[in-house]
């Protein structure tokens, strides 16, 4: 999954929290995604673009460090 954006990301099914690890460190948790986004964004060939164009329009997030 290499990716100039996204470093690494963790599903949680049980609270539909999409947490993404950016290259910089930063984490975010993106809320009430469902596991159908998750597994789109799981095959997107460009990890960035979907985050930008699906989940960073539709979902609110926090900053987790």
């Amino acid at each position: 999954m290499p990716s100039s954006v996204v470093n690494t990301y963790i599903y949680f099914p049980e609270t539909e929290v999409l947490r993404i690890i950016y290259q910089s460190g930063t984490v975010y948790d993106y809320l009430k995604v469902p596991l159908s986004i998750s597994e789109k964004f799981r095959q997107a060939r460009s990890k960035g673009r979907f985050l930008n164009s699906v989940i960073k329009r539709r979902f609110k997030y926090i900053k987790v460090s």
